[in-house]
This record gives structure tokens, sequence and C-alpha cells, in this order.
């Protein structure tokens, strides 16, 4: 019996029966893609936990890893925070491996089968995505635009554009960075939870409407759903800006796209509403440098399945008429901007001072560059900052007690006292995710850090940030432990410290 054709061809076949005209852009955009995900797995294969590694030597040369079955991997120096892709091979004793599921088959470590599939389709995927680019586009003008030149997905996770379950046409309808208009479908609703005001639209004969990816509806609803507006798909594909400035609508895609399922749980809405007042009132406490996007209504027909989300838009936290403009942060690295070691620095001091204000008075945001905007101004210059998708945002009571807040009512698992947890959230979200990603590199970010760090109020909080490792989601740890629920962490080298360099010795 032959192997089945890895996802590069099985793409490649797909493209050239709906899209003939992409087929020699994907092609030539496969080696590429391939250094990409290659780049990423290398720096989660040095910098993870992972138990099948026991050692990790440097070389003059490179890295040397060794395994708990005496083989060796071989690749070059792994800086944690790099976002380009600069892996092009890896060597399992002598032997070099230039594609990252093959790499992790030939290790045939626990769980490695269905980790390899997943890195197979992430790197055609990604290669499709680069593939459908436009040679020249000017600069966009509305938010959504800008979350549409996001085109390599996340920038450390190796499954950074796996979408398991999406055919090819299915990729260039629905994935932002193809930039298509999307129709929702609409279900009615006999019963479930309401939380909040459900806009008119959303309404038919008294009974709810539920906004539906048309994905969904095809592979997991089963059925058919009447016609609902068309609307520009955002970074993270489910949630959807019905207009420039118009609501944006998460809906709920059970697929396992990167590394979760983008279901919407019931007690995520059962307390939507909850959620938002909170973090909208203690976002007031940071002087006007955060808005957070209120949830404006909230539906589930008691299922993950058929749920949804209705926010405002972070367009309507700017000022258009002041020069303001909305930004993700995982865009910015498209404007340019951080090119300018003074801007980065400005953009860095913003985003600590809020986000370790919110950590002093007791909560903790998952500042990743998908949640987590800014607002430039006429200058460009960072203004404040906007957040979105409440989540997964981690509550402190004790905190919040010390500063006279209320502890809100929410899910058992946003709620937490313990500062190693509350500090993962953030400083693996904001430190070693957004601006990381912003800096795009260990010695951009360590500057960066440097300029600003010194002059920001004294905290227990700003302490472990300038004094200990960088915590960050082992991501690859995770989807090789499919039998452990929650988040798996790891230490990243904090640009802050000094490390001895071993051929100083």
């Amino acid at each position: 019996m032959s192997p089945s054709p890895s996802a590069e061809i099985r793409l490649a076949r797909e493209l050239a029966g709906v899209r003939p005209d992409l087929s020699a852009a994907y092609a030539a955009a496969l080696p590429g893609a391939r250094a990409a995900v290659l780049s990423r797995l290398w720096r989660a294969l040095v910098h993870e936990p992972l138990p099948w590694t026991v050692r990790r030597e440097p070389t003059r040369e490179g890295l040397v890893l060794r395994l708990a079955d005496g083989r060796r991997l071989h690749g070059p120096p792994a800086d944690p925070y790099a976002t380009t892709a600069y892996v092009t091979e890896v060597q399992l004793d002598g032997r070099a491996y230039d594609r990252a599921a093959e790499l992790v088959t030939a290790l045939g470590v626990p769980g490695g089968a269905a980790f390899a599939a997943e890195l197979d389709d992430s790197t055609a995927s990604l290669a499709l995505s680069r593939a459908d680019q436009p040679d020249s586009a000017p600069e966009p003008v509305t938010g959504w635009a800008w979350e549409q030149r996001v085109v390599d997905g996340h920038p450390y996770h190796p499954n950074c554009r796996s979408r398991p379950g999406f055919s090819v046409a299915e990729q260039l309808a629905y994935g932002p960075e193809h930039r298509p208009l999307v129709r929702l479908g609409l279900v009615p609703a006999d019963d479930g939870v309401l939380r909040g005001e459900w806009p008119a639209w959303l309404w038919e004969g008294g009974r709810p409407l539920v906004p539906v990816h048309p994905w969904q509806t095809a592979h997991v609803l089963g059925g058919a759903a009447h016609d609902g507006p068309v609307a520009h798909p955002l970074l993270s594909l489910r949630t959807l800006a019905l207009s420039d400035a118009g609501p944006h609508v998460k809906t709920a895609v059970s697929a396992r796209l990167t590394s979760s399922v983008r279901d919407i749980s019931v007690a995520s809405v059962e307390t939507a509403l909850v959620v938002s007042e909170f973090a909208e009132s203690v976002a007031a406490r940071t002087d006007g440098l955060l808005r957070v996007t209120r949830t404006l209504g909230a539906f589930t027909a008691h299922s993950p399945d058929l749920a949804a989300v209705v926010r405002e838009s972070p367009e309507s936290c700017a000022d258009p008429a002041a020069g303001e403009r909305v930004v993700p942060v995982a865009a910015l690295p498209a404007t340019g901007l951080a090119a300018s070691p003074a801007w980065l620095a400005a953009f860095t001091r913003l985003a600590l001072t809020v986000g370790l204000r919110l950590l002093d008075l007791g909560v903790a945001l998952e500042a990743h560059g998908q949640n987590l905007l800014v607002v430039l101004g006429p200058a460009n210059e960072p203004l404040r900052l906007v957040y979105r998708d409440l989540a997964d945002i981690r509550v402190s009571p004790a905190r919040l007690a010390r500063h006279g807040i209320k502890a809100p009512e929410v899910a058992d698992r946003m709620v937490t006292d313990d500062e190693t947890a509350l500090r993962r959230k953030l400083f693996g979200s904001l430190v070693g995710g957004s601006l990381a990603a912003t800096a795009g590199s260990a010695p951009a970010l360590g500057a960066a850090l440097e300029a600003v760090v010194r002059k920001l109020p004294a905290t227990s909080d700003l302490a472990a940030l300038r004094e200990e490792p960088l915590p960050a989601k082992a991501l690859t740890l995770m989807r090789l432990s499919p039998g452990r629920g929650g988040d798996l962490w790891t230490q990243l080298p904090n640009p802050l410290v000094r490390m001895p360099d071993p051929w100083d010795q």
C-alpha cells in the first residue's frame, strides 16, 4: 500500500482544480514556508522542556541537542524571539531534514504522528497564504484591512497556519490573508442563553438568530442557514467585521486552528457581560491608556457549536478626525515602524505601563498580537492600547481587594491568586509575544526593554520581569501532550539578564 501524499502535494492538486493561476506561486513559496515552520519548530526543540531531550550543548557552529535515546540533533543558534525564517535544515544524526513534518516523523516521539500531520498542513497552508499576495498594495486605511496583512499567522507556533478540515477552496474563501468577503449564515434558535442586547437584525419572528460561519454550517451543523450579511474575516478567521467601523461578530468554528478548537463555550456566553463590564471598569483606571472593546451581546443555543458574540469594533476607540488609526499589534511589523528603536521603545513603554498597572490591580491580560491593538496618532506615535476578546484573562481577588475592587463572578478558570500564573499570563503574551514579535529579535527586544524598565513604577512584578527568565507557552510540548489539559510552560532567556557566553570560560 503506497503512503498517503503529503499535504504539500494534496494542496497542489486541489489548487490546480480551483485556482490554477496560483500554482506556480505556490510552488515558489514552498521553500520559504518550509524554512518558516522549521524555524519555529527548532525554537521549540531548543527552548521547550521536551522529555526526550536531555541536554543542549552550544558549539561554535550552532547547537547540539542530545536525545534520551543517544541520537543528536544539530542546528543553528536559536534566538527565541527571532521572527525571520533562519533555519533551512536540521540534522538528526548527520541526516539533514528541511521539512518539519519529516523531522518529527524521524524523531518517532510519543504523539509525533499527529503533530507531524499538523506541521505538514501548516507548511502547505503557509505557502498558499504567501502565494496569494498582491505584488503591491496601498497602505490599509481600516483595521480589518490591517488584520488581513498578517500573512504568516502566529509568529512562534510551528502550527502557524495549520487548518485541518479546510479544503483549498475553503481556505481561499475564509482565510483573512486571502482578503475575501464571507457571507454569514443565520440560524433561528428556539431556546438558548442570551446576555446583553442582541442586535435587531438578529431577530426573526420573536426568535433570536445565531450568526454562523459558513464552514460551521457545512461541516458541523449539517443544515442550511438563512443568508446573512457579508463581512471581512479578521486575524482569528472566525471573527468578522461587518463593515469598516461596524461591530465584530465572533462565531463558533469547531475546528482546530493553530492548536485550539475555536468553538464558544456556554460558560463564556453566560459570563460575557460580567467580564466585559468588569474589564471596562478596570481599564478606566489607566488614565486613558487602555480601552476595552465592549461585549454588546452574546448568545448560545446551549451548545459550543452554535453560539456567537457581538462586540464593539476597535475602530470605535480611535478618532479619525484627529488623524488616529487602530492597528493590531500582530500587523505592526508590516508597518515598518518597529525598525525605529525610538518608536519601539515608546510602544514598549506604553504596553508595559498598561500591562503592569492592570497586573498590579489584579487583572492579567492575555495580550498577544491578536488580542492587543494600538491606536496610532497622526505622526504614528503610539497613543493608547485597545484590548479585545476577554475569554482568557486572569483575575486575582486578593490583588483586587488590596485596591478596594470587588472581584467579579466569573468562571473559576479565570480566577487565581497565584503570582506565577498571573505573571505567566501577562509576560508570556505581552513580552514574549507582542513585544518580542514586534521587535523581531532578542537584541532588539532587549534594547527596547532596557530603555523602558528603569523608568517604570517599582513593583514586585517589574522586579520579576527584570530579573527572571521570561515565561512562554510550550506550544509544541502542548501539541505532543494530547492527554494533558491546560497550558504548559517553558522559560526563555531574558534579554535583560546577561547570560555567560560558554566560549568566554
